[in-house]
């Protein structure tokens, strides 16, 4: 089926958002720890060995706000119906969402710029993911296909059956060339993406599987299911490592911490747990929602954890000192998925009230400060942390750096101009991607057929023969 990209006008993009009000509230939590929390917890034991006291913790419920607290900076409306997915590009100048009105929606970040809807899925689109070059964008649907698109104009897809039952969730490796889908049909399955060859299936789940993503090094996968079981998979042997079977009810989501070493799983037990893939143990328990927990996304830091629920409310939560931070109001109606951008200086969260907003995190600036710099350097996340001092310290040097450079406005003018340029290279390497992925497909149909074809001639002289 062709895909169809519709161009929307310029003012069903974005909505500037208003100050705080009732239907945007936001409240600081007091220190209040997570359960079950133990000695080796408390010295930090889940993101290394530092411990620093939070310069945003609250001497009371009535503290005010200040510039350092999350706020909501915009929200989106275009789609029909729940919002079941968000996910940002890689240079957070896109944001795709995925909904159950069929559509896969591509927004702008920059102001008065035009939204696309992308029409091709038949039926719901349960999740969304862009590449971690931000070239492509994979969708799963309850049509039981994956689409994977290119992010422009002219919304060029194709499609692919991966599964015999809805797609609940697609995931591309850190390399990009991987996607690991999970299904309804009780399956996990991996897929080369340029060809979207199919390469191998897990299926020790026993109910539906609702979410699986890569480690960040690729070696492993994790798996959550409708059995109440989260699974540990080796990519390379195939096999199930481990099984966390300490949910009391079905897992929605499950993701791995930026270091690797941890996973954290969200579910209708209105729980969210967190542990060590390592030694296979329980680190962290919370429950502060009144309800389901559908999503849940770790800051790039590894120091926070965003959390949607069906109570409506996105919850942050410090995992160095395992308590809740923020309780963030906004939809009306159950808040279905969230998600950090790459850099953690915003997030997004999607409901059944058809809306997208995007938050602004503002809070702990040196953490997403420290990763910014370890993307510039090309470092990888390895399990270690730097020094909190030298984290304050890189973020006091920006400020400093803002403050006494006085050729900015017009590096700011080069920068604009060198990113303009870079983006019409981008756009046209999508073209030739697409191309290139169009002229695959069509050299594996040919192959197809002259194979049949030599199959039918050998059938031919056999019959001959006899």
């Amino acid at each position: 089926m062709p895909s169809v990209c519709r161009r929307l006008g310029a003012p069903r993009t974005a909505t500037r958002a208003r100050p705080p009000s009732a239907a945007t509230r936001m409240r600081k939590e007091p220190a209040s720890r997570c359960r079950n929390e133990t000695p080796w917890q408390r010295m930090g034991y889940l993101c290394g060995d530092r411990r620093r006291q939070s310069p945003l913790r609250p001497r009371n419920r009535s503290q005010q706000l200040t510039e350092e607290d999350p706020s909501l900076e915009r929200h989106f409306k275009g789609h029909r119906d729940a919002v079941t997915s968000v996910d940002f590009s890689l240079n957070k100048k896109q944001l795709a969402s995925g909904s159950m009105d069929s559509c896969l929606m591509i927004w702008s970040m920059r102001p008065q710029m035009r939204a696309y809807r992308f029409v091709g899925h038949k039926d719901a689109v349960m999740c969304v993911q862009f590449s971690p070059s931000g070239h492509l964008v994979a969708s799963g649907s309850r049509d039981k296909t994956v689409r994977l698109w290119v992010p422009s104009v002219k919304g060029e897809s194709t499609a692919f059956k991966a599964h015999t039952a809805t797609v609940r969730s697609v995931h591309f490796s850190s390399d990009g060339q991987s996607l690991v889908t999970a299904s309804d049909d009780k399956t996990i399955k991996v897929w080369t993406v340029h060809r979207q060859k199919f390469l191998f299936s897990l299926s020790q789940h026993i109910n539906w599987v609702r979410c699986a993503k890569f480690s960040p090094d690729g070696r492993l996968i994790v798996s959550a299911s409708d059995d109440k079981t989260v699974k540990l998979w080796d990519k390379t042997s195939r096999e199930c490592i481990h099984s966390f079977c300490e949910h009391g009810g079905f897992v929605n989501h499950v993701d791995f911490h930026p270091s690797g070493t941890c996973i954290a799983a969200a579910g209708t037990d209105n729980t969210v747990k967190v542990w060590d893939v390592r030694m296979n143990r329980l680190l962290q328990h919370y429950q502060v929602h009144s309800a389901v927990v559908n999503s849940l996304s770790f800051h790039p830091s590894g120091n926070y954890l965003v959390t949607a629920s069906n109570d409506s409310t996105l919850k942050i939560l410090d995992l160095l000192e395992g308590r809740l931070l923020y309780t963030l109001h906004g939809h009306q109606g159950p808040a279905t998925c969230v998600a950090f951008s790459r850099t953690g200086d915003s997030f997004a969260s999607g409901g059944s009230d058809e809306q997208v907003m995007v938050w602004k995190t503002n809070f702990d600036a040196a953490d997403y400060g420290d990763v910014l710099k370890t993307q510039k350097s090309g470092a990888s996340v390895d399990g270690t942390h730097h020094n909190l001092q030298s984290e304050m310290d890189y973020g006091v040097h920006l400020k400093k750096t803002k403050t006494q450079d006085p050729g900015r406005n017009h590096q700011q003018q080069e920068e604009e101009t060198i990113a303009n340029t870079l983006e019409h290279i981008v756009g046209q390497l999508d073209v030739l991607t697409q191309t290139v992925s169009i002229l695959e497909q069509r050299l594996t149909l040919t192959e197809d057929k002259l194979k049949e074809c030599l199959e039918n001639q050998q059938k031919i002289i056999q019959n001959k023969v006899n």
